[in-house]
């Protein structure tokens, strides 16, 4: 199956699908995002009940382009400050479209904004698979923008090192690198340093309702940060994003992840066999979060289950029907979701019903 009719679907005027909170508020056990369940980070918690929102950030935000540029031993003048990873594709796609367009190559199973981003540009879209050419003719004459995220969502699994072979811009989305449990990126330096990488780290903060990233650029590539920076509203971050990517920066941050990473570990291992013990197909991951393919008795049960309080996300947006996508839930939570598939198949709700 071609997943990129899907993906464009989902990219022209339809409401975009997300984990999280919806109209039926916050769910109970919300195994829907991929958020570290181990969260908050304490210092980073610390840091954002303590900014200062009575003031305006330094519109510049030196101090924190210093903290980010020693965190990845880069020059600050590589550093795009950005309102979130979302805000960032968006406006690095239509710097693209605005210096002479590009046919944009997504993810056969990717985040949705990145096809979003092309289609509310009018830019040529085309997916690919594992590093290899775009499934779909392109016009030669157009420049290539490359997108990548590493780990994926939603299967969660690494790039090839050839991912980004050919294309003439690539950017990496590292919102999960953070939360890799097993694996390790195939890029080698050498490649990372003449990409653009994407951090959105309220993810592995436990925090994704503080909203702010950044990029690096790749090395050579001041013209282009000048260019974004041109495109970019004043004062992408308050001072809560402020606070928690300084936060992100500090030694105590890192070490209290690590921690997690070995917990979510665990819970992961834990999770994963209350599916294999029915017999269902788990499909494999490296981060905190894992597919798995559902049988047909079962596909309609998650309308039932969120007006329960239990929340799972369906995959066809990802370009993956007949999947879910499961975010890593503590023991309790896990327990809620066993007795609710050894309940059996839910009746299903009637098809208007919608949290």
């Amino acid at each position: 199956m071609n997943p990129l009719p899907a993906l464009m679907a989902a990219a022209q005027g339809r409401p975009r699908e997300h984990g999280g909170p919806d109209a039926a508020g916050v769910p109970a056990h919300d195994f829907s995002t991929n958020s570290n369940a181990c969260g908050p980070c304490p210092s980073a918690w610390r840091a954002v009940l303590s900014a200062d929102v009575t003031r305006y950030p330094d519109a510049h935000y030196q101090h924190l382009r210093g903290c980010l540029a020693q965190h990845h031993g880069v020059d600050p003048a590589r550093v795009v400050l950005a309102g979130s990873a979302s805000e960032f594709i968006f406006r690095f796609t239509a710097w693209r479209a605005r210096h002479g367009g590009a046919a944009v190559e997504v993810p056969r199973h990717a985040y949705g904004d990145y096809a979003q981003a092309a289609q509310a540009w009018g830019l040529p879209l085309q997916s690919y698979a594992d590093g290899a050419e775009p499934t779909d003719d392109a016009d030669p004459k157009l420049p290539r923008l490359r997108w990548a995220c590493d780990p994926g969502s939603p299967l969660g699994q690494g790039v090839a090192a050839t991912v980004f072979d050919g294309a003439t811009w690539g950017v990496l989305d590292r919102a999960y690198h953070p939360l890799r449990l097993s694996g390790h990126c195939a890029l080698s330096a050498a490649t990372l340093d003449q990409v653009w990488q994407l951090f959105s780290p309220n993810k592995s903060l436990g925090l994704t309702g503080v909203r702010g990233a950044y990029a690096l650029a790749p090395a050579g590539a001041e013209e282009a940060v000048h260019a974004l920076a041109d495109l970019c509203p004043s004062w992408p971050l308050g001072a809560q994003g402020v606070a928690l990517l300084q936060a992100w920066c500090e030694p105590e941050a890192a070490r209290w992840l690590q921690q997690a990473r070995a917990t979510l570990a665990d819970w992961k291992a834990r999770q994963q066999a209350l599916f294999t013990s029915l017999g269902w197909r788990v499909l494999p991951s490296q981060a905190n979060y894992f597919c798995v393919a559902v049988p047909p008795a079962w596909q309609h049960a998650l309308p039932a289950w969120r007006r329960e309080g239990l929340k799972l996300r369906d995959a066809r947006s990802f370009g993956l029907p007949g999947h879910w996508r499961l975010g890593v839930l503590p023991p309790a939570s896990q327990a809620v979701l066993q007795a609710a598939l050894h309940q059996g198949p839910p009746p299903a709700l009637p098809s208007e019903w919608t949290p």
